[in-house]
């Protein structure tokens, strides 16, 4: 992240100019390496988060209209990131969410992992979510607190996911969620990019910047 004094450098600079002359900074790599991939960096996403504010923190790229919540408590795979379309809201506060590698999420989702009591609104119970690699979850689709979808699960727009389906490798749809079809395992492509990032992250390095910043052990 960069520091305050870098930022006001960056305020001070012409768009247009910092634009031609930010991806020979050191440490602006990802630009042209994710430009390629599902999740690719661009200016504006960089630009409207690091330098203007929008979740400065948070290690991977989001939408100015998308919200995130306990970061800290969020595990990101390769190439995924959680609100990088617009309108989702995620949420981490207590309980932790785990996502997978090249899992693409559409706009307007909802990923959750706590919810109100119910016979009191004042306290929260916190359940983690886990969604493996591989899967889609399209558009207005909202995961609720405990929920854990396997790999290559493909969530259906607008469904609104109550139970887990862990072993994956299917489609599943509505109100609440159930299985619609499963997928022949034979035919999944785990593809995998050249250069690989979790969010402004290159990969090699994402373990140790886990260990040293956020509340999400994945091994554990």
């Amino acid at each position: 992240m960069p520091s305050n004094a870098t930022i006001m450098i960056y305020r001070l600079v012409p768009n247009f100019i910092l634009r031609k002359i930010i991806k020979f900074i050191p440490g602006h790599d990802f630009f042209e390496q994710t430009k390629n991939t599902q999740t690719p960096i661009t200016f504006e996403y960089w630009y409207n988060q690091k330098v203007k504010g929008h979740h400065r923190n948070v290690y991977w790229p989001v939408h100015f209209t998308s919200k995130v919540d306990g970061y800290k408590n969020i595990y990101c795979g390769i190439e995924t990131c959680p609100g990088y379309s617009s309108g989702s809201y995620i949420s981490a506060f207590e309980g932790k969410i785990y996502i997978g590698d090249y899992t693409q999420i559409a706009p307007n989702v909802g990923i959750f992992s706590e919810n109100h009591e119910i016979y009191d609104n004042r306290k929260f119970i916190a359940k983690d979510v886990k969604i493996g690699r591989y899967c889609w979850i399209g558009m207005g689709a909202i995961i609720l607190p405990g929920v854990e979808l396997g790999d290559f699960t493909i969530v259906g727009a607008g469904s609104i996911v109550t139970k887990s389906f862990p072993e994956g490798y299917c489609v599943i749809g509505g109100n609440p969620a159930r299985r619609i079809k499963d997928l022949e395992k034979e035919k999944c492509v785990f593809h995998k990019s050249v250069v690989e990032y979790n969010g402004y992250i290159p990969s090699v390095n994402f373990e140790q910047y886990r260990k040293d910043n956020l509340n999400v052990d994945p091994f554990s």
